[in-house]
């Protein structure tokens, strides 16, 4: 199972009825942000979820309504003794930004790592899913990011038994151990079926609709996707500063055949992003206008 909170939906600029952008997932007792806005530390407060399970900050880029909430946050941790490692991933040039925003926040009681992305993607493996790093087209260097959880094959007891597999490794090989014992070796495709469907999520932001949203996106369970504009007489405008409207983000949610998609990463002029979905929902029905504190819990099928 994992929680999948979009915290803040605004760009550029906090409203007093919208934060701005980050959004946070849970999964196997660890945390994850992506993006962290003005704001992010009230909207995690408002949701009623932790601090303290976050273990992985991810930035898009650095303009300051993506990463201008971190140094308060990291604040925050500190002083409620935090002393487990913090990982920040990010573009090229993350730990500059990072230390200079640690200005205001120099001396805490837990390490970070900043690991910068390296090419136009990159691969991160860690607490039970696959990170996905892929880059976009703003006016800075840009990343979106895919989250997937794999789900083995279904155990089946009479394959073990017929290979006369102690029962008490059945456990081991069903969570992917291979097991030696008195020269005998027991690897989990000899009572393994094939895969199942896992589960996979896809964020991004400023950005143009590119190939690599297109072919990182394909059959997500939710894709969250920016949609600054709603109105479509700002179409240049939308070209012009490198961001998307609705209905570029529902052609790349119709071409990636997901499940569903939010829109987020309002302009501060859009007041009512309901009012453009019935528009939207033409091109791609599952649509949904995402909003703050938005919320999922996205299983395995069975």
């Amino acid at each position: 199972m994992l929680d999948v909170c979009l915290l803040g939906s605004g760009g550029m600029m906090p409203l007093p009825y919208r934060w701005l952008t980050a959004l946070m997932t849970r999964f196997n007792g660890s945390s994850l942000l992506i993006d962290c806005g003005e704001g992010t530390q009230i909207a995690i407060k408002e949701k009623g979820w932790s601090f303290k399970p976050i273990d992985v900050i991810c930035f898009t880029h650095f303009h300051g309504d993506h990463i201008s909430g971190l140094p308060g946050l990291l604040l925050t941790m500190g002083n409620a003794d935090r002393k487990e490692p913090l990982t920040l991933i990010g573009p090229k040039g993350l730990g500059r930004v990072v230390n200079s925003l640690r200005v205001i926040a120099p001396e805490l009681p837990f390490p970070i790592q900043c690991v910068e992305i390296e090419g136009s993607s990159q691969v991160f493996e860690m607490n039970g899913y696959r990170l996905k790093a892929f880059r976009v087209n703003h006016n800075v260097l840009c990343y979106g990011y895919t989250l997937e959880i794999d789900r083995a094959g279904k155990f089946d007891p009479s394959r073990a038994l017929e290979q006369q597999i102690p029962q008490k490794y059945w456990g081991k090989l069903q969570k992917g151990e291979v097991i030696e014992e008195e020269g005998k070796c027991w690897t989990p495709d000899m009572v393994l079926g094939p895969p199942r469907k896992g589960i996979k999520l896809t964020y991004t932001t400023d950005t143009r609709p590119t190939d690599s949203i297109r072919e990182n996106a394909v059959g997500s369970d939710l894709f969250i996707c920016e949609g600054m504009y709603g109105e479509k007489e700002k179409a240049a405008k939308a070209v012009e500063y490198k961001h998307m409207t609705f209905y570029e983000a529902a052609e790349l949610a119709k071409e990636a055949s997901v499940k569903e998609m939010w829109l987020t990463h309002y302009s501060p002029s859009l007041t009512h992003p309901e009012d453009y979905m019935d528009e939207v929902r033409k091109i791609f029905p599952q649509a949904k206008a995402g909003k703050d504190k938005m919320s999922v819990e996205l299983g395995f099928e069975e």
